[in-house]
């Protein structure tokens, strides 16, 4: 691969689309965006970490300009979680750190539990394991399928127009006209059918709960909230209680998207975390442990 690259890998039947960039050499992160999101999202954040780590980020099933299958199924958690896999597989990376937002930061767990081996860190941002109780679940689907049926009922345009007023994205109104407009063509981008069935295939209700395994990662984690985003501060809360070695920041003035609204404060908290751990490392090996 070049050195900067944006192109299509075929991955078990699917054209996956994904931004590279840095030399092969460096370390690198992968980004995983969130449900309505691409590629894109990342490009603010991703310019911060030039010249010292190589950036991939990666359009995921159904989203962007990846293939967007009929079957809802193609989009599960496992199925996912293994085109990640192959993905990384195909560009020779043996590991990585590993960033994931909201759907995307489910993804990141999920493989994370899996694939331990590759990941030398996880940075979850305003995510969770899923829902804990099947009842739950139940409810997160019979809702999921509603608004999918809308989607493709009433096309991208009304789903957005909604979409970017739900109180999740309350404190979105206050960024820069300019700011706003992005994230609102990344979202009119999309496909109904991939939206549809990225609720139907990944929801939260259809993916299996992880809070049972937090307690068995060894994998360094370090959860990111924005503070308006009361839900996902508790979630993270609970999370690093369970989470052997777990760290986690409230972000000031902002709510679920950190990276798009201050994607520097987001990328320079990455950044000093990825060189504490280095520091950590060093100092284990001298037999400090600073997690004792």
């Amino acid at each position: 691969m070049e050195m900067n690259d944006d192109c299509s890998i075929q991955i078990r039947g699917l054209s996956i689309h994904v931004e590279m960039e840095g030399e092969p050499h460096l370390p690198t992160i992968i980004f995983l965006h969130g449900f309505t999101g691409s590629t894109a999202t990342w490009r603010e954040v991703r310019e911060q970490f030039r010249g010292s780590y190589r950036t991939v980020s990666i359009d995921l099933t159904g989203h962007g300009k990846t293939t967007i299958p009929e079957n809802p199924e193609r989009y599960s958690m496992e199925e996912q979680i293994e085109d990640l896999n192959e993905l990384i597989e195909q560009l020779s990376i043996q590991s990585f750190y590993l960033v994931g937002y909201s759907m995307g930061g489910r993804i990141a767990l999920g493989y994370t539990i899996k694939y331990p081996e590759h990941v030398r860190a996880l940075i979850l941002e305003s995510a969770s394991p899923g829902l804990k109780e099947e009842l739950e679940r139940e409810q997160r689907r019979n809702a999921d399928a509603l608004l999918a049926k809308k989607i493709t009922e009433n096309g991208i345009t009304s789903f957005v127009d909604k979409w970017e007023n739900i109180p999740l994205f309350e404190s979105q109104k206050s960024l820069s006209e300019k700011k706003r407009q992005d994230v609102r063509t990344e979202r009119l981008q999309q496909s109904e059918i991939g939206l549809a069935n990225s609720l139907l295939g990944i929801g939260t209700g259809s993916q299996k709960s992880y809070w049972d395994e937090l307690e068995t990662l060894n994998t360094a984690v370090y959860l990111i909230t924005g503070e308006f985003d009361a839900k996902f501060v508790a979630i993270a809360r609970e999370m690093k209680n369970l989470v052997e070695k777990c760290r986690h920041s409230i972000v000031p003035e902002v709510g679920h998207a950190i990276h798009v609204e201050n994607p520097s404060i987001f990328a320079t908290m990455i950044k000093e975390y990825l060189h504490q751990l280095k520091e950590e490392e060093n100092d284990t090996s001298m037999g400090n442990n600073p997690y004792i």
